[in-house]
This record gives structure tokens, sequence and C-alpha cells, in this order.
């Protein structure tokens, strides 16, 4: 890999990661939920790519971040899940419905 290469992934990360701090952060309640949907979607995806990654088994460096990949989606996706069920029991209440 090219060292201009790295740079550019670099910063392309950081940029990334700004930026979807500021999305989060600026986003409505009322939007909470929608937004873990989509995002347990992502991370579906993710999963998807992670077990390809760990399962090629090319080295045993990419073995070994394909399964911490998996871990991270996974635990990901049913922290998503717990945190919406969570949320939807809350309006559930509120409303004096169960």
């Amino acid at each position: 890999m090219h060292q201009l290469d790295f740079w550019s992934m670099i910063f392309v990360f950081m940029l990334a990661t700004f930026v979807g701090i500021d999305v989060i952060r600026n986003v409505s309640r009322l939007l909470h939920t929608p937004l873990m949907s989509l995002t347990n979607a992502i991370s579906a995806i993710a999963v998807v790519g992670s077990i390809i990654i760990a399962g090629e088994q090319k080295t045993t460096f990419s073995l070994v971040l394909g399964t911490i990949a998996v871990a991270a989606s996974v635990t990901n996706i049913v922290s998503g899940f717990l945190i919406t069920d969570r949320m939807l029991k809350m309006f559930r209440q509120q409303g004096g419905t169960r």
C-alpha cells in the first residue's frame, strides 16, 4: 500500500468520525428508533463482510481482525435491538396501553 493511500484512508476515517458525531448529536429523540433500525441494517452488512474476511483465512492477522469485527458487529446489532425495544416499551407505558 502506498503512503498516500494510507493517509487518504486515515483522513476519510477522521472526517467520517467527526461528521458522524455531529449528525448523531443533532438527531431528535423522536427519530432515535428509526435511526437505530437503520444502524442495525448497516451493522448486518458489516457482519457479512467481516465473516467473509475471517473465513478467507489468508493470514492470521486477517483472521483475528475478522473475528474481532464479527464480535463487534454482532454486539452492536444486539445492543441496538435491546435499546430500541426498551424505547418502544417506554412509549407504550406513557400512552397507558400495553
